[in-house]
């Protein structure tokens, strides 16, 4: 029985009537529990029943929808224990085989005379062959449903019909889209665009007359998803900022203007902007939560080291948090170099490194007691254990925020009293991830490179090319410089053509004799990575072969030469922080991105890596590429659960729904 007391899209889905024990279990897998997930269940896809294709005009590598009849199938059975269903289908202009690899029990499912609508991809042209389409048997009643219209398609699992589940959908849009309640209206109003009621929008995405209304109806539905996200980070942030004060880091300027005035060099324009920007909110009245982005060699470190300064001439220690041994030491050295002619400690706190060479939490306060400043903490996962302590905690500043799940960020948060965060990004961040992933972060963007940086040239050989190109890296290192070699693996896993360091360790020191290679991967120990870089950044070693686990936390400007073999093996963004370890001193640079027997996705990723150095236009490029689910990571981005909006193409929309919100946002 419904409950009165419900909003009626908020009633359970058995309320809808027609909807056994059985199928509520399964609709559960789907995330549809109410009414009104049910109405928020969007297509996948639609198919024009009215103007089906033509079989006869099919060709291989075609996306196609058609219906026929099923004039022969069956189940053939293959040596091996596999087995193959099969139907052949016409709809008067030719025929077509359809074809599903060890499913057999679909042959209880489609039978010899069945009208059926296919849609799938064209596999073989002789004969014409759709492997695994998508298949739905016509049946009588309900035709106003499910032909001669635009009918909807959507994301199904086990025991749960295509059929029945339109038929379902519509029933509730026909019994309840007119009782959503369309508090945004009113937001809208005055708008230059034209948007529909949320009822009619319902109405049109689920059984829209055309392709056109449909699309209509999902950016109207689009919108209202990304308001009602926004209005949670603002109801959060409000509820956040109504509890806790801020510490006060305004700080006196006694260490930032020396700290500033002894690095030799002065900020650039985006670099200064970012640094306001977090000082005000250092001496702000909630506790600081900011994403400073840039490009790979911006200068963010610099800036983050800025705000390290402001918290302990404030009286209070940070912690600077690094996703890796290779990158926490990087960070270590260079900050220590900084820190340390101004009287501020800093310790390093890894998994293997422990400066102050004591696990004790009640010993390692003492220590920092004794400092006549409070120190700087740099490490990995380590400082975020609970065995690690720290008084006083004013800042914490997390690099590489993606490689970091939500709870080890809380944790680290937790060891203070509600410290101010800095987050740093290696690389850009995608527009509209920027705005959702991270949108309950202030954000600050370093757009311009420092000054005095010769120009990096990019370019894709295939493998014949080696010989030249040994023969320019050697000439290279005979001027001075030093390169990086690049291969996607440890070990040879037999294969086939895919490199490995530890196999081709000899064929490198062969290629570029009398030259010293070191070698660095993620499986040596600490203290071996260590000789590594240390040999490499005295110049002892002119050419280090690594993984790809040098992708950040290497800065050496007489590096030069970017080397990276089975290039079309790595993403866009991790090919361009590979590049990035080149271009950061004063001479030119070059990438060089050896690949062979490319695939088209592999071919397009290295032909953007090209032409384009903007770390900016190239984030955009892999969220079209790869999608925000594997850009960041599933388990550990954050990434908003959109049924109708797309974090890809709704940059627009995006941008409209914040702005909306924070015009008309109470509370």
């Amino acid at each position: 029985m419904p409950d009165p007391k419900l909003n009626p899209i908020d009633q359970p889905l058995a309320s809808l009537g027609g909807v056994g024990r059985e199928r509520l279990t399964r609709l559960d897998k789907l995330g549809i529990r109410t009414i009104g997930d049910l109405l928020w269940y969007g297509p996948k896809r639609y198919e024009d029943r009215n103007r089906p294709n033509k079989i006869e005009k099919l060709r291989k590598g075609d996306i196609a929808t058609v219906t026929g009849v099923i004039s022969a199938g069956g189940v053939k059975r293959i040596r091996g224990g596999r087995s193959m269903f099969e139907f052949i289908m016409d709809d008067g202009t030719a025929r077509l085989n359809c074809r599903w690899w060890n499913m057999p029990y679909m042959n209880r499912y489609y039978k010899t005379g069945d009208t059926v609508h296919v849609h799938g991809k064209v596999s073989s042209q002789k004969p014409l062959t759709m492997d695994h389409p998508e298949a739905e048997v016509e049946e009588e009643g309900e035709e106003f449903i499910h032909l001669k219209r635009v009918v909807p398609v959507y994301r199904l699992t086990e025991g749960v019909k295509q059929r029945w589940l339109r038929a379902t959908i519509w029933k509730a849009v026909d019994i309840f889209s007119e009782k959503v309640s369309d508090v945004h209206s009113d937001w809208l109003e005055g708008d230059d665009g034209y948007w529909l009621s949320l009822q009619e929008a319902f109405k049109g995405v689920h059984f829209p007359e055309d392709i056109e209304q449909a699309a209509i109806a999902r950016e109207r539905l689009a919108l209202e998803e990304f308001i009602q996200f926004y209005c949670r980070i603002k109801d959060k942030r409000q509820l956040f900022q109504s509890k806790i004060k801020a510490l006060d880091c305004s700080g006196n300027d006694r260490l930032v203007k020396p700290f500033l005035s002894s690095l030799g060099f002065d900020l650039t324009g985006a670099q200064q902007r970012a640094w306001i920007d977090i000082s005000q909110d250092l001496a702000g009245p909630f506790p600081m939560r900011r994403l400073l982005q840039g490009d790979v060699g911006s200068g963010k470190t610099v800036v983050a080291a800025c705000a390290a300064v402001r918290a302990v001439e404030s009286g209070f220690s940070v912690v600077f948090l690094a996703p890796t041994e290779i990158l926490a030491d990087q960070h270590y050295r260079v900050l220590s170099k900084w820190f340390e002619p101004l009287g501020i400690k800093v310790h390093l706190h890894t998994g293997s490194k422990k400066t102050l060479n004591d696990n004790d939490a009640k010993q390692f306060e003492l220590e920092v007691v004794k400092e006549t400043l409070p120190p700087v903490v740099v490490g990995t996962h380590a400082i975020v254990e609970d065995k690690f302590s720290l008084e006083n905690i004013g800042l914490a500043i997390i690099d590489e925020q993606h490689k970091f799940g939500v709870e080890q960020r809380k944790k680290l948060v937790r060891k203070g009293s509600y410290p101010h965060v800095l987050v740093m990004t290696a690389t850009p961040i995608p527009r509209t991830l920027g705005l959702t992933v991270y949108g309950d972060l202030d954000c600050s963007v370093i757009d311009e490179l420092p000054p005095g940086r010769g120009r990096i040239r990019t370019f894709v050989r295939a493998p014949d090319s080696l010989p030249k190109v040994w023969e320019f890296i050697k000439g290279k290192i005979l001027e001075g410089r030093q390169a990086y070699i690049v291969y996607p693996r440890v070990d040879d896993q037999g294969s086939g053509n895919i490199k490995a360091v530890n196999q081709e360790l000899e064929t490198v020191e062969s290629n570029l004799a009398p030259h010293t290679v070191g070698l660095i991967h993620g499986r040596l120990k600490p203290d071996e990575k260590e000789k590594a870089i240390n040999g490499f950044l005295r110049g002892e070693i002119k050419v280090l072969l690594s993984t790809s686990v040098i992708e950040v936390g290497v800065d050496i400007p007489n590096a030069t030469i970017m080397l990276i073999e089975n290039a079309d093996r790595f993403g866009l963004a991790q090919l361009h922080q590979l590049r990035g370890r080149i271009g950061r001193g004063s001479h030119d640079s070059y990438c060089i991105l050896i690949a062979d027997e490319i695939t088209e996705e592999g071919r397009r990723r290295l032909s953007v890596m090209e032409k384009c150095s903007d770390g900016f236009m190239l984030a955009e490029e892999d969220l079209k590429q790869r999608g925000p689910g594997e850009l960041l990571g599933k388990t550990q981005s954050g990434i908003p659960d959109f049924n109708f909006g797309d974090l890809i193409e709704d940059w627009i929309l995006i941008q409209k729904a914040r702005a909306l919100v924070d015009r008309n946002y109470k509370n």
